[in-house]
């Protein structure tokens, strides 16, 4: 191997008196050259952002891509600049367990054809995710990547490189004060004048180079504007569908649930009174009043409570979130944390229900209950 032995000496005996005067230093031994108060102000501004932008790239790539194993795959292939594979999203596999289910159930019968829309739809946010997570990636993510694996480690060389001119320049300044002959004093002034005009250039790249971060910041600020239109492109377009999928919903199987697919009264536009759950599900919420008992709440000429048959499908198991008193034999009471089994009848005030709990039968009111499935 061909390689020059004086300079790797060179470079030895300099690492090792950069390393004394180092050890010195912390030990309180030598003297050490302050930075001005304005390159320190600006180092402890660039350390800031780059450990504040570490921890929101980071998480970012956490929120984007909850999976590790599949983080860590993107990593190689990035590494290897290869094109990441397209992978299918949750929702979208979903979508398509639901609409294959369907198939076999029977594409004509209630719940096969509500699997098929409710898989439609479920597709349809996948596609919504999969566009949100392409475009973060590229509009900020990149960026926050770009100044981490460029900007950054170009700073932090300089910064390396002036670690060691000041140690250099610390040295001589050394050297001078031990300094007791005529010419040991000319030689140690002269390389106190060298070692202090690369020092001085060192400090004015470094300092350039530092107030760009000032520039980073209005980059990165452009990125979370971009960013949080992306998400808000994102959310919106997930409402929508949501929304289209409960009017497809209530619209198929209103006859069968009339109450399963009812309208928020802030969507629709026609205010219906408070909801019924709004306040049931409210932690340390106190009991509500109990709802009124129209008298067509359950038709008495032509239907009554001990004729009431479940449906075949639509019952639903409930939580008891007060205790009730029955009103009267057509009601049903309730204690605190129960279960009992809920459903409704065509014809039904919507603020009642059917209870059943064992063989006991009657109305109990919505606003009582927590609705579990």
């Amino acid at each position: 191997m061909d390689f020059n032995v004086k300079k790797l000496a060179s470079d030895a005996g300099v690492f090792f008196t950069r390393a004394v005067q180092y050890t010195e230093e912390k030990l309180g031994q030598a003297e050490k050259t302050e930075l001005d108060a304005h390159l320190e102000n600006l180092i402890a501004r660039a350390d800031c952002t780059k450990n504040w932008t570490d921890k929101i790239f980071r998480q970012t790539e956490v929120l984007l891509q909850p999976n590790p194993s599949a983080r860590i795959e993107e990593f190689f292939y990035e590494k290897l600049d290869r094109k990441i594979p397209s992978r299918i999203t949750n929702a979208e596999l979903l979508g398509q367990y639901m609409q294959d289910a369907a198939k076999d159930f029977g594409p004509g019968t209630p719940y096969g054809s509500t699997l098929i829309t409710v898989g439609e739809y479920q597709k349809r946010l996948g596609g919504a995710e999969r566009e949100f997570l392409q475009t973060s990636a590229i509009n900020f993510l990149t960026p926050l990547r770009n100044f981490l694996e460029g900007d950054w480690k170009t700073i932090s060389k300089e910064r390396r490189l002036l670690e060691n001119r000041r140690l250099d320049l610390d040295v001589c300044k050394a050297r001078l004060k031990k300094a007791k002959l005529a010419e040991a004093k000319a030689a140690a002034e002269h390389e106190l004048r060298v070692a202090q005009t690369e020092f001085d250039r060192q400090a004015e790249v470094t300092r350039l180079l530092l107030e760009g971060i000032s520039s980073t910041h209005v980059n990165h600020l452009r990125c979370l504007h971009e960013f949080v239109e992306a998400q808000a492109a994102y959310y919106t377009q997930c409402h929508k569908h949501m929304q289209d999928l409960q009017k497809e919903l209530s619209s198929a199987n209103g006859d069968t649930f009339p109450n399963a697919f009812a309208v928020n009264a802030s969507t629709s536009g026609v205010s219906t009174g408070p909801s019924p759950l709004s306040t049931a599900t409210l932690p340390g919420a106190s009991s509500p009043s109990r709802p009124p008992n129209p008298s067509n709440a359950l038709e008495p000429s032509t239907l009554k409570i001990e004729e009431v048959k479940p449906p075949a499908t639509g019952t639903r198991k409930a939580k008891v979130l007060y205790d009730y008193d029955a009103a009267d034999t057509s009601e049903l009471s309730l204690l605190a944390d129960e279960l009992i089994t809920v459903y409704t009848v065509p014809g039904m005030d919507p603020d009642w229900l059917i209870g059943e709990r064992g063989n006991q039968k009657g109305k109990v009111p919505v606003t009582y209950l927590e609705l579990l499935s």
